[in-house]
């Protein structure tokens, strides 16, 4: 399970593309994931989605840092977010080394056709913030938010960022600019949660994971500088395009890869 340096450049050059577009409307994943299987054949699947959980929180975390400059963030509520997040990814993850995550596939292509559908629909969608929610109502959908979507991330993955954001746009009423600065702390803390359950297990390939760290850190931090700088329509558009293609990549793996 030799790695050859044409295949770390290759590597680096994704994971700062996976940056860029993960710190704007999430799912780097979808950029990372299916390139590092292809580019990695000889190594363990587990072992490769486990090192690509450190690049992906290093390009999270300087994503943060930018957006933590310039928007204000519900601490209270995303507090609640990343505590129930942190546990719920931990124990996907665990699943995850024990059996498929092939069978979600099909329920996450009806999803997302659903959430293309209704983007493209309406044209104002999240792009202003839009629901005064009670406390109660805001817990509720906090912790449903937290333990269905931090559970995907550590399972499956790619995709979570952008399911986030629709979340906290469609139930919170946040705008995007909002929902993307949330998403970052809540996408820390299930990328956190399944580190911690890989090096419990010994799982994460630090020849890969640490020079990726690096080039998707630096995606991160240009993606989210110049989604403040454009804002939330042009946030809107690179959701849509990036949920389109999430859709095309599970058909793929349903109806030509099956």
């Amino acid at each position: 399970m030799n790695l050859e340096v044409y295949h770390l450049a290759l590597l680096c050059l994704i994971a700062f593309c996976a940056g860029f577009v993960d710190a704007i409307v999430g799912g780097g994943g979808l950029i990372q994931t299916p390139a590092a299987l292809v580019i990695l054949p000889s190594f363990p699947v587990a072992s490769v989605i486990a090192s690509l959980k450190i690049p992906s929180f290093s390009g999270t975390s300087l994503a943060m840092v930018q957006y933590l400059k310039k928007v204000n963030l519900n601490w209270r509520l995303i507090t609640i977010i990343c505590t129930i997040a942190f546990f719920s990814s931990f124990a996907g993850s665990q699943l995850l080394t024990i059996i498929s995550n092939q069978f979600m596939k099909p329920v996450l292509l009806v999803v997302l056709a659903l959430v293309a559908i209704y983007t493209f629909s309406k044209k104002k969608f999240g792009e202003h913030q839009a629901k005064e929610l009670s406390d109660k109502k805001e817990l509720l959908y906090a912790i449903f938010i937290s333990v269905i979507i931090g559970f995907y991330d550590g399972f499956i993955g790619p995709g979570a960022g952008s399911f986030l954001i629709l979340a906290f746009v469609s139930l919170l009423g946040f705008d995007f600019l909002h929902s993307s600065a949330h998403a970052k702390l809540v996408n820390l803390a299930t990328n956190l949660g399944s580190i911690t359950l890989f090096l419990l297990k010994g799982k994460i390939i630090w020849a890969i994971a640490i020079p990726m760290a690096v080039c998707n850190a630096a995606g991160g931090a240009i993606g989210a500088n110049l989604a403040i700088a454009k804002g939330n329509r042009f946030i809107r558009t690179l959701f849509l395009f990036i949920v389109i293609a999430t859709l095309l990549r599970f058909m793929y793996d349903i109806f030509v890869k099956a």
